[in-house]
């Protein structure tokens, strides 16, 4: 990323300090440019279904407002709300903590009580993170835990979380639930390797806390859609979850993965745990169980990476558990533990109302845009992120944003236009949802906020138009 396309011109950023602070004017009755028009068009999908709002960050009026009041589905576009409220309101330099406490006393290594860990809502406790954690209780002196391992979420409000909800498969990533002591993300990476010489797969689990199993058959035929030729069994309950694979796998496939989250999150947690543990050398005598961290000092801690570094994960990536942890993290910073959806949905709303920001249609559920529920027009969005754009976590939340043509959701996008690398732009897809927010540095060094959003059968089918917009913007 060239530093340059970071900075406003200095003529559209003298203009910008004289624009008026406060929402936008809307309008409804701007015609939509004839390349979008004709893309959305050819894709079967009616202008009404369709909110678009281009804004000239040098100017107090936009270019382009369509359907801007009508409230739509923004899929994850809604982050931007997130992310940009969690920049301000906990600052780019905000980071999670997770502790270790000791139950008791430590003699020559023996923990003489349980080993209490608390979660703080760090959305990206990694394997990895997970295991230096460990490793630093082994370097203070810790080898060997008598009593249970104590797991103490009470940062986030214990509900019924209902991973299937959304689209009735539980076992996906996406669907895990927030949780205050969540690591790595829940999720266990499946590893098919074909061994060509034996004619078979091999299947492999990481973590290890899981068995991979089955008879799968290698064919000849072109890879495609490989997982459907697949028939997956989840095995969580028992003391030995295990996943069987049957079906086929195409040679031509190579090496593929397969992410899914099948464990309880205490059942994965201390499994984890143990895993780890004695890898490092440690042992534990109790069990997993819900209890809270004792007063005093931690025995250790690990400390996540920045928030602005932790955004430009949720907002590159569309990271929905990581949108949904930041969410609770600011109803727990701003409202008080335990925190809640509803904490979190008054906190928001709260700090738009100081901006002087007033969004009336928007309708936030899990700040993450991984929902059925959430709705926001076009012209709020847009006056988002033209507030965003005069604000100084502006360049943490701009960077966070794909790179069109290079990285994140846009990486595939636009490669060979001429607007490649001089937009940033946050995506949204759900079924019947298409939408795109962000900023556009047109070839003549202006910046404009953009936003499109599509809710329709055929909105699946709006990329063409979505691009022509982007286009358009760069060009015209």
């Amino acid at each position: 990323m060239q530093i340059q396309r970071l900075i406003c011109p200095i003529l559209a950023f003298a203009g910008l300090l004289l624009a008026p602070t406060g929402p936008l004017e809307a309008q409804t009755d701007d015609p939509l440019p004839a390349a979008v028009a004709n893309a959305l068009r050819a894709a079967g999908i009616p202008t009404s279904a369709v909110g678009v709002v281009v804004q000239d960050l040098a100017t107090s009026r936009p270019i382009v407002a369509f359907n801007s009041a009508t409230p739509f589905n923004p899929a994850s576009t809604m982050k931007l709300v997130t992310t940009y409220a969690g920049l301000e309101l906990l600052g780019p330099a905000y980071r999670w903590k997770t502790e270790a406490y000791l139950g008791g006393p430590l003699r020559d290594g023996t923990l003489e009580g349980d080993l209490v860990l608390k979660g703080q809502g760090d959305p990206k406790v990694t394997l990895e993170a997970f295991w230096l954690l460990l490793r630093e209780l082994r370097a203070r002196g810790l080898r060997e835990v008598k009593g249970d391992l104590v797991v103490d979420r009470s940062r986030f409000a214990a509900g019924d979380f209902d991973a299937s909800r959304f689209d009735g498969d539980s076992t996906r990533p996406y669907n895990v639930g927030p949780d205050a002591l969540l690591l790595n993300f829940k999720s266990i990476r499946f590893q098919f390797v074909p061994d060509l010489e034996r004619r078979l797969v091999r299947a492999y689990a990481e973590p290890r806390i899981v068995e991979a199993a089955g008879d799968l058959r290698l064919t000849d035929t072109p890879c495609g859609e490989w997982r459907d030729r697949m028939k997956a069994d989840f095995q969580s309950q028992g003391p030995a979850p295990r996943a069987v694979f049957s079906g086929t796998y195409s040679a031509a496939c190579g090496e593929k993965d397969w992410h899914v989250a099948m464990l309880a999150p205490n059942q994965y947690a201390g499994s984890l745990f143990r895993l780890l543990w004695g890898e490092l050398g440690g042992s534990i005598g109790g069990v997993l169980r819900d209890g809270t961290a004792p007063p005093g000092k931690p025995f250790a801690s690990l400390e996540s990476p920045s928030l602005a570094e932790v955004v430009r994960d949720i907002n590159k990536y569309s990271n929905n558990v990581m949108a949904r942890q930041l969410f609770l993290t600011i109803a727990a910073e701003q409202g008080g533990i335990p925190a809640t959806t509803a904490g979190a949905q008054s906190a928001i709303k709260a700090w738009l109302a100081r901006k002087g920001l007033d969004f009336p249609e928007m309708v936030m559920e899990n700040g993450s845009g991984l929902s059925r529920i959430e709705r926001i027009s076009a012209q709020s969005l847009s006056t988002l992120l033209v507030t965003a754009f005069r604000s100084p976590v502006m360049p943490e939340l701009l960077a966070s944003l794909p790179l069109v043509a290079v990285d994140g959701t846009m990486r595939r996008r636009l490669k060979s236009e001429s607007v490649a690398g001089q937009a940033h732009i946050k995506t949204g897809s759900l079924a019947e949802v298409r939408a795109i927010a962000g900023y556009v540095l047109d070839r003549n060094g202006r910046r404009f906020a953009v936003t499109m959003i599509a809710n329709h059968v055929n909105a699946q089918q709006s990329q063409a138009a979505q691009d022509a917009l982007l286009n358009w913007v760069y060009t015209r």
